[in-house]
Protein backbone atom coordinates (compact mmCIF):
# COMPACT_ATOMS: atom_id res chain seq x y z
CA UNK A 1 0.00 0.00 0.00
CA UNK A 2 1.15 3.54 -0.58
CA UNK A 3 0.27 7.21 -1.01
CA UNK A 4 1.01 8.65 -4.43
CA UNK A 5 2.29 12.23 -4.22
CA UNK A 6 2.33 14.79 -7.03
CA UNK A 7 4.03 18.19 -7.01
CA UNK A 8 2.83 20.56 -9.72
CA UNK A 9 5.54 23.02 -10.72
CA UNK A 10 5.93 25.68 -13.39
CA UNK A 11 7.76 23.38 -15.81
CA UNK A 12 7.16 19.82 -14.59
CA UNK A 13 5.13 17.54 -12.35
CA UNK A 14 7.26 15.62 -9.89
CA UNK A 15 5.91 12.46 -8.31
CA UNK A 16 6.81 9.67 -5.94
CA UNK A 17 5.20 6.94 -3.86
CA UNK A 18 5.26 6.96 -0.06
CA UNK A 19 5.54 3.31 0.93
CA UNK A 20 6.94 1.73 4.10
CA UNK A 21 7.80 5.14 5.56
CA UNK A 22 9.94 6.26 2.65
CA UNK A 23 9.58 7.99 -0.70
CA UNK A 24 10.35 5.79 -3.70
CA UNK A 25 10.10 5.98 -7.47
CA UNK A 26 10.69 9.71 -7.71
CA UNK A 27 10.48 11.00 -11.25
CA UNK A 28 8.91 13.83 -13.26
CA UNK A 29 6.99 14.56 -16.43
CA UNK A 30 6.97 17.78 -18.40
CA UNK A 31 4.14 20.15 -17.48
CA UNK A 32 1.15 19.40 -19.75
CA UNK A 33 -0.40 22.21 -21.78
CA UNK A 34 -3.96 21.86 -20.46
CA UNK A 35 -5.96 20.45 -17.55
CA UNK A 36 -7.25 17.65 -19.77
CA UNK A 37 -3.69 16.65 -20.64
CA UNK A 38 -2.61 16.95 -17.02
CA UNK A 39 -5.37 14.60 -15.86
CA UNK A 40 -4.21 12.09 -18.44
CA UNK A 41 -0.58 12.41 -17.30
CA UNK A 42 -1.53 11.97 -13.64
CA UNK A 43 -3.70 8.97 -14.48
CA UNK A 44 -0.86 7.38 -16.46
CA UNK A 45 1.42 7.62 -13.42
CA UNK A 46 -1.32 6.28 -11.14
CA UNK A 47 -1.93 3.27 -13.39
CA UNK A 48 1.78 2.50 -13.63
CA UNK A 49 2.26 2.45 -9.84
CA UNK A 50 -0.98 0.52 -9.41
CA UNK A 51 0.55 -2.42 -11.25
CA UNK A 52 2.78 -3.03 -8.23
CA UNK A 53 1.22 -1.21 -5.27
CA UNK A 54 -2.21 -0.67 -3.79
CA UNK A 55 -2.60 3.11 -3.76
CA UNK A 56 -4.73 4.32 -0.85
CA UNK A 57 -4.64 8.06 -1.51
CA UNK A 58 -3.37 10.95 -3.60
CA UNK A 59 -1.38 13.80 -2.03
CA UNK A 60 -1.13 16.93 -4.17
CA UNK A 61 1.31 19.82 -3.78
CA UNK A 62 0.32 22.80 -5.91
CA UNK A 63 1.07 26.48 -6.42
CA UNK A 64 -1.46 29.19 -5.55
CA UNK A 65 -3.91 29.66 -2.71
CA UNK A 66 -5.03 26.09 -2.06
CA UNK A 67 -8.46 26.10 -0.43
CA UNK A 68 -9.20 22.54 0.61
CA UNK A 69 -12.46 23.60 2.26
CA UNK A 70 -14.01 24.14 -1.16
CA UNK A 71 -11.68 21.83 -3.09
CA UNK A 72 -10.30 24.59 -5.30
CA UNK A 73 -7.01 26.39 -5.96
CA UNK A 74 -7.59 30.12 -5.80
CA UNK A 75 -5.30 33.03 -6.62
CA UNK A 76 -2.88 32.84 -9.55
CA UNK A 77 0.24 30.84 -10.42
CA UNK A 78 2.46 29.80 -13.30
CA UNK A 79 -0.07 27.03 -14.07
CA UNK A 80 -3.27 29.03 -14.72
CA UNK A 81 -5.47 26.13 -15.81
CA UNK A 82 -5.54 24.50 -12.34
CA UNK A 83 -7.35 27.43 -10.72
CA UNK A 84 -10.97 28.24 -9.81
CA UNK A 85 -12.79 24.97 -10.43
CA UNK A 86 -13.47 21.87 -8.24
CA UNK A 87 -10.10 20.23 -8.93
CA UNK A 88 -10.14 18.05 -5.82
CA UNK A 89 -13.54 16.60 -6.69
CA UNK A 90 -12.44 15.87 -10.27
CA UNK A 91 -9.33 14.07 -9.09
CA UNK A 92 -11.25 11.97 -6.58
CA UNK A 93 -13.64 10.97 -9.37
CA UNK A 94 -10.65 10.10 -11.56
CA UNK A 95 -8.74 7.99 -9.02
CA UNK A 96 -11.53 6.70 -6.74
CA UNK A 97 -9.34 7.24 -3.66
CA UNK A 98 -9.15 10.16 -1.20
CA UNK A 99 -7.33 13.21 -2.57
CA UNK A 100 -5.79 15.93 -0.41
CA UNK A 101 -4.00 19.07 -1.55
CA UNK A 102 -1.89 21.84 -0.07
CA UNK A 103 0.17 24.80 -1.25
CA UNK A 104 3.66 23.78 -2.39
CA UNK A 105 5.59 26.02 0.04
CA UNK A 106 3.35 24.82 2.88
CA UNK A 107 4.11 21.23 1.89
CA UNK A 108 7.85 21.90 2.01
CA UNK A 109 7.47 23.44 5.46
CA UNK A 110 5.41 20.48 6.70
CA UNK A 111 8.12 18.07 5.53
CA UNK A 112 10.65 19.93 7.67
CA UNK A 113 8.29 19.97 10.66
CA UNK A 114 7.54 16.26 10.29
CA UNK A 115 10.99 14.76 9.82
CA UNK A 116 13.40 17.55 8.91
CA UNK A 117 15.19 20.61 10.23
CA UNK A 118 12.20 21.80 12.28
CA UNK A 119 11.19 18.46 13.79
CA UNK A 120 12.19 19.51 17.34
CA UNK A 121 10.77 23.05 17.48
CA UNK A 122 7.32 24.52 18.13
CA UNK A 123 7.54 27.58 15.89
CA UNK A 124 9.45 28.40 12.72
CA UNK A 125 9.36 30.28 9.46
CA UNK A 126 10.02 28.47 6.19
CA UNK A 127 11.57 30.83 3.66
CA UNK A 128 11.73 29.69 0.01
CA UNK A 129 14.01 31.51 -2.43
CA UNK A 130 13.74 30.87 -6.16
CA UNK A 131 11.90 32.55 -9.03
CA UNK A 132 10.23 34.65 -6.34
CA UNK A 133 10.12 34.44 -2.56
CA UNK A 134 7.52 32.47 -0.65
CA UNK A 135 7.23 30.49 2.49
CA UNK A 136 5.16 29.36 5.42
CA UNK A 137 4.47 30.28 9.02
CA UNK A 138 4.49 27.42 11.53
CA UNK A 139 3.00 28.12 14.97
CA UNK A 140 2.71 25.31 17.53
CA UNK A 141 3.80 22.91 14.76
CA UNK A 142 0.75 23.86 12.66
CA UNK A 143 0.44 25.93 9.50
CA UNK A 144 -0.81 29.47 10.01
CA UNK A 145 -2.55 30.32 6.74
CA UNK A 146 -4.42 33.48 7.71
CA UNK A 147 -7.93 34.67 6.97
CA UNK A 148 -7.41 34.75 3.19
CA UNK A 149 -4.75 32.02 2.84
CA UNK A 150 -1.98 34.61 2.39
CA UNK A 151 0.00 33.43 5.41
CA UNK A 152 3.55 32.86 4.21
CA UNK A 153 3.31 34.92 1.02
CA UNK A 154 6.46 36.77 2.06
CA UNK A 155 7.33 37.83 -1.49
CA UNK A 156 4.56 40.44 -1.49
CA UNK A 157 6.43 42.37 1.25
CA UNK A 158 7.64 45.76 -0.03
CA UNK A 159 11.27 46.62 0.71
CA UNK A 160 11.12 50.11 -0.81
CA UNK A 161 8.67 52.32 -2.70
CA UNK A 162 8.86 50.31 -5.91
CA UNK A 163 10.21 46.82 -5.22
CA UNK A 164 8.95 43.79 -3.32
CA UNK A 165 10.94 41.05 -1.64
CA UNK A 166 10.25 38.82 -4.65
CA UNK A 167 11.72 41.52 -6.91
CA UNK A 168 14.94 41.96 -4.95
CA UNK A 169 15.35 38.68 -3.05
CA UNK A 170 14.98 36.24 -5.94
CA UNK A 171 18.11 34.32 -6.89
CA UNK A 172 16.65 33.70 -10.35
CA UNK A 173 16.12 37.42 -10.93
CA UNK A 174 19.63 38.18 -9.66
CA UNK A 175 21.07 35.83 -12.30
CA UNK A 176 18.78 37.32 -14.95
CA UNK A 177 20.06 40.81 -14.10
CA UNK A 178 23.68 39.69 -14.45
CA UNK A 179 22.97 38.05 -17.81
CA UNK A 180 21.16 41.11 -19.12
CA UNK A 181 24.06 43.40 -18.21
CA UNK A 182 26.80 41.10 -19.52
CA UNK A 183 24.96 39.43 -22.42
CA UNK A 184 25.98 36.07 -20.95
CA UNK A 185 23.92 32.99 -20.06
CA UNK A 186 25.20 31.81 -16.69
CA UNK A 187 23.19 29.80 -14.16
CA UNK A 188 22.48 30.50 -10.50
CA UNK A 189 25.38 28.59 -8.97
CA UNK A 190 27.81 30.31 -11.33
CA UNK A 191 26.74 33.79 -10.21
CA UNK A 192 27.70 33.09 -6.61
CA UNK A 193 30.94 31.40 -7.69
CA UNK A 194 31.85 34.47 -9.76
CA UNK A 195 31.17 36.70 -6.77
CA UNK A 196 33.44 34.58 -4.57
CA UNK A 197 36.12 34.78 -7.27
CA UNK A 198 36.00 38.58 -7.20
CA UNK A 199 33.90 39.46 -10.26
CA UNK A 200 32.87 43.07 -9.46
CA UNK A 201 29.42 42.93 -11.08
CA UNK A 202 28.64 39.53 -9.53
CA UNK A 203 29.72 40.88 -6.15
CA UNK A 204 27.44 43.89 -6.52
CA UNK A 205 24.40 41.88 -7.60
CA UNK A 206 24.81 39.15 -5.00
CA UNK A 207 25.41 41.82 -2.36
CA UNK A 208 22.05 43.41 -3.25
CA UNK A 209 20.46 39.95 -3.15
CA UNK A 210 21.87 39.15 0.31
CA UNK A 211 20.77 42.50 1.66
CA UNK A 212 17.22 42.05 0.36
CA UNK A 213 16.88 38.52 1.75
CA UNK A 214 18.33 39.60 5.10
CA UNK A 215 15.95 42.56 5.30
CA UNK A 216 12.97 40.33 4.54
CA UNK A 217 13.99 37.81 7.19
CA UNK A 218 14.63 40.65 9.67
CA UNK A 219 11.09 41.96 9.14
CA UNK A 220 9.71 38.48 9.81
CA UNK A 221 11.90 37.86 12.84
CA UNK A 222 10.71 41.01 14.62
CA UNK A 223 7.09 40.19 13.74
CA UNK A 224 7.01 36.49 14.68
CA UNK A 225 10.16 35.85 16.77
CA UNK A 226 10.08 32.15 15.77
CA UNK A 227 13.54 31.11 16.93
CA UNK A 228 14.18 29.16 13.70
CA UNK A 229 14.14 30.16 10.03
CA UNK A 230 14.44 27.27 7.56
CA UNK A 231 15.76 28.18 4.11
CA UNK A 232 14.42 26.35 1.08
CA UNK A 233 14.88 26.60 -2.65
CA UNK A 234 17.90 25.72 -4.73
CA UNK A 235 20.28 28.09 -2.96
CA UNK A 236 19.74 26.35 0.38
CA UNK A 237 22.09 23.61 -0.84
CA UNK A 238 24.92 26.17 -1.11
CA UNK A 239 26.33 26.54 2.41
CA UNK A 240 28.37 29.56 1.39
CA UNK A 241 25.22 31.40 0.35
CA UNK A 242 23.49 30.45 3.60
CA UNK A 243 26.44 31.82 5.58
CA UNK A 244 26.39 35.09 3.63
CA UNK A 245 22.68 35.51 4.38
CA UNK A 246 23.39 34.94 8.08
CA UNK A 247 26.24 37.48 8.00
CA UNK A 248 24.10 40.13 6.33
CA UNK A 249 21.18 39.47 8.69
CA UNK A 250 23.42 39.96 11.73
CA UNK A 251 24.48 43.29 10.24
CA UNK A 252 20.86 44.38 9.76
CA UNK A 253 19.98 43.40 13.32
CA UNK A 254 22.90 45.45 14.66
CA UNK A 255 21.94 48.43 12.51
CA UNK A 256 18.42 48.34 13.95
CA UNK A 257 19.72 47.78 17.51
CA UNK A 258 17.95 44.43 17.80
CA UNK A 259 20.65 42.85 19.93
CA UNK A 260 18.62 40.40 22.04
CA UNK A 261 17.22 38.28 19.21
CA UNK A 262 18.01 34.58 19.67
CA UNK A 263 17.49 32.78 16.37
CA UNK A 264 18.86 30.14 14.02
CA UNK A 265 18.90 29.97 10.22
CA UNK A 266 19.26 26.46 8.81
CA UNK A 267 19.00 24.92 5.35
CA UNK A 268 16.12 22.53 4.71
CA UNK A 269 16.65 18.77 4.96
CA UNK A 270 14.60 17.36 2.10
CA UNK A 271 15.69 19.51 -0.84
CA UNK A 272 13.90 18.60 -4.05
CA UNK A 273 11.73 15.99 -2.33
CA UNK A 274 10.34 18.42 0.29
CA UNK A 275 7.06 19.19 -1.51
CA UNK A 276 6.29 15.51 -2.05
CA UNK A 277 7.12 14.49 1.52
CA UNK A 278 5.12 17.39 2.97
CA UNK A 279 2.13 16.57 0.76
CA UNK A 280 2.21 13.03 2.14
CA UNK A 281 2.32 14.29 5.73
CA UNK A 282 -0.60 16.62 5.05
CA UNK A 283 -2.52 13.70 3.54
CA UNK A 284 -1.86 11.45 6.55
CA UNK A 285 -2.92 14.13 9.02
CA UNK A 286 -6.02 15.05 6.98
CA UNK A 287 -7.19 11.45 6.76
CA UNK A 288 -6.74 11.07 10.54
CA UNK A 289 -9.09 13.99 11.20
Amino acid sequence: MGILAFDIGGSAIKYGLWEADRLIGQCAVALPKSWKCMKQALDDVFKEFSKTYEITGIALSAPGLVNEKIGQIQGVSAVPYIHHFPIQQELEALFSVPVTMENDANCAALAEVWQGTAKDVEHCLFFVIGTGVGGSVIINRKLFKGQNLFGGEFGYMFLNDSASLSDLGSSVKAVRKYNQLTKKSIHGKELFELAEAGDPLAEEITGQFYRAVATGIYNLLVCFDPGLVVLGGGISANQSVVEQIKKQLNRVLLERSVTDMDYRIEACTFGNDANLVGAVYHHIESIKS
